[in-house]
C-alpha cells in the first residue's frame, strides 16, 4: 500500500470503527436499562416477556455492531502493525526470514525484560511502577510481533493453497 492509500484507508475506517463501537455501547446500555423496566409486560400473540425480547434485540444489535467494528479494527491493526514494525526497524519483507527474525526479537525482549526486573525492583518508590510499565511495554511489543508472525504464516499458507488449487484446476480441465 502506498502512503496515500493507507491514509485514505485510515480516514475511511477509523470513523466507522468509532461509530460502530459507540452504537455497540448504546445498545449494550439499552440491554441493561430497558428490560428490567418492562419485565412484567407480556407481548400479545407471542406470549413472551417484553423485557426478554427487548434485551435479546439489543444484544443482537450490540453483537452486529461489534462484529462490524472488529472487521474495521483488523484492517487498522494491520496498518498499525506495519507502522510499529517500521519504527522498530524491521524491514517490510514478507518471508519466513522475517517470521524467524520476529521470533528472535520476542526471545530478546523476554530476556531483556527479565534482566531488567531485578534492577528496577531495587529502586525504592518507583521500582514496582517501572517493573509494571516494562511488563506492559514488553507484552505490547511481543503481541505485535506475534501478530506479524501470524500474518506472515497465514499469507504463506494461503499462497501455497492457491497454487495447489491452481494445479488441481488445471488437472481437472485436462480431463
Amino acid at each position: 500500500m502506498s502512503s496515500k492509500s493507507v491514509g485514505e484507508e485510515v480516514r475511511r475506517r477509523f470513523p466507522r470503527l468509532t461509530m460502530s463501537l459507540v452504537m455497540a455501547v448504546i445498545f449494550w446500555i439499552i440491554s441493561i436499562i430497558i428490560p428490567p423496566t418492562v419485565s412484567g409486560i407480556m407481548i400479545p400473540g407471542l406470549n413472551l416477556n417484553a423485557g426478554f425480547v427487548i434485551g435479546a434485540i439489543a444484544w443482537l444489535l450490540t453483537a452486529i455492531f461489534l462484529i462490524r467494528a472488529l472487521s474495521d479494527a483488523l484492517i487498522l491493526s494491520d496498518i498499525v502493525t506495519e507502522i510499529i514494525l517500521k519504527r522498530l526497524g524491521i524491514k517490510g519483507e514478507r518471508s519466513s526470514k522475517r517470521a524467524a527474525r520476529d521470533a528472535i526479537y520476542i526471545i530478546a525482549i523476554i530476556l531483556v525484560a527479565t534482566a531488567l526486573y531485578p534492577l528496577l525492583g531495587t529502586l525504592e518508590e518507583i521500582g514496582s511502577i517501572l517493573t509494571t510499565i516494562t511488563t506492559y511495554i514488553s507484552l505490547g511489543i511481543i503481541l505485535v510481533l506475534i501478530y506479524d508472525m501470524g500474518r506472515i504464516l497465514y499469507r504463506m499458507i494461503e499462497q501455497r493453497a492457491e497454487s495447489v488449487a491452481d494445479r488441481l484446476a488445471k488437472m481437472a480441465e485436462k480431463e
